[in-house]
């Protein structure tokens, strides 16, 4: 083994009484708080995500056994409510400029169905984009789905054309204006 020559750092002052790392007892316990800060930050940030999710998509619910939330409010349409937009039933005197483009979509098992009632709606003069198969196969009920307000007529119409369905407002389908989600309804008049 090498020999290096001694330098000041090899030997220890004659006053300096200290040796070792110097540290101090570990506390009784000392390891539960540890654990306790972190539980406790992990229920910051549970209670946290859950809040901040229940902003940004109001149908989400979370129901705690035992306790129970105060009574829904039923509201009933009363005489003064806003009245209800008509239908557009001619595709033909759609604006243009309302860059209008209808998503198909099929939400059953039945292969075909999107381009069945795309290919309807298209000799109807509808201006049909898209037709594809949706993520979930086992929809109940045909939907007419559109995200802004000033295209309620039009679904209204497209739920005419169709003879089956209903119209919700959602921005669930980014891109499209209006979009189709067939239902196994709409499979059974088929």
């Amino acid at each position: 083994m090498a020999t290096f020559p001694k330098d000041q750092f090899d030997t220890l002052p004659e006053d300096l009484a200290r040796q070792g790392a110097h540290r101090a007892p570990k506390k009784k316990g000392g390891g539960w708080v540890g654990f306790a800060w972190a539980a406790l930050a992990t229920g910051v940030l549970v209670v946290g995500g859950l809040y901040g999710l229940s902003l940004i998509d109001s149908t989400i619910r979370f129901e705690v056994p035992g306790i129970t939330a105060g009574e829904e409010e039923v509201t009933t349409p009363s005489e003064s409510a806003t009245p209800e937009v008509p239908a557009l039933t001619d595709p033909t005197t759609i604006d243009k400029a309302r860059k209008i483009s209808i998503t198909v979509l099929n939400g059953t098992e039945t292969a075909g169905l999107q381009t069945v009632a795309g290919d309807a709606l298209k000799a109807l003069k509808w201006p049909i984009g898209t037709r594809t198969t949706a993520s979930l196969t086992d929809v109940e009920k045909t939907f007419v789905y559109y995200s802004n307000p000033a295209d309620e007529d039009i679904a209204r119409g497209l739920v005419l054309a169709l003879g089956i369905g209903e119209i919700r407002e959602s921005a669930a389908f980014i891109g499209a204006p209006l979009t189709i989600v067939l239902g196994d309804d709409y499979a059974a008049t088929q």
